[in-house]
């Protein structure tokens, strides 16, 4: 199976620095934004974003938190594979906050389909945004786009995208297969 590079390690970086400036430019101070990390691969990016923004950035008091949406899937219980659960962490509550979902590829939707259910378990949000690494635009089964991508890819729908993560993987990559 060949595989071939979309991202590199300095990619990924200049990528994050992006990302978390125009999420300050949208949200200041975050005192009433909260950054919400889809299980199971969303939560590097959440917590690299964190990250960047409270110490390159100097914006304090960001809450975080990670969404399991397991049993929120409309596909739970379909196929073949078994799901397995994450854990959902999330010690505040969304009400009338404006919430920002992260994760690190956007596919169908079906993905972000399900946390919206789910997120309905913490509070009513005032408000939803969508934060993607990569965004894979031409696979769509559900009209959901994010509000801030990394990067757009045009793929095949057989071929996979996967994203690496230094702290899981042993480096910061992307790569298409």
């Amino acid at each position: 199976m060949s595989q071939k590079v979309l991202l590199t390690s300095k990619e990924v970086n200049i990528i994050l620095h992006r990302l978390a400036c125009q999420l300050i430019e949208n949200h200041l101070d975050f005192s009433n934004t909260v950054l919400i990390g889809i299980q199971p691969r969303g939560i590097y990016l959440a917590n690299r974003i964190k990250f960047l923004l409270e110490n390159e950035y100097k914006i304090n008091g960001i809450q975080l938190g990670f969404l399991d949406i397991t049993f929120f899937r409309d596909d739970f219980r379909r196929g073949e594979k078994q799901l397995e659960a994450n854990k959902t962490q999330i010690d505040f509550l969304v009400e009338d906050k404006k919430v920002v979902f992260i994760d690190d590829v956007l596919f169908t939707g079906r993905s972000i389909n399900a946390a919206l259910s789910a997120i309905q378990s913490f509070g009513r949000p005032s408000e939803v945004e969508l934060l993607v690494l990569i965004d894979r635009r031409f696979s769509r089964h559900l009209p959901i786009q994010p509000d801030y991508r990394g990067r757009q890819v045009d793929v095949i729908n057989n071929e996979k995208v996967i994203v690496s993560w230094n702290e899981k993987d042993g480096e910061d990559a992307v790569y298409l297969i």
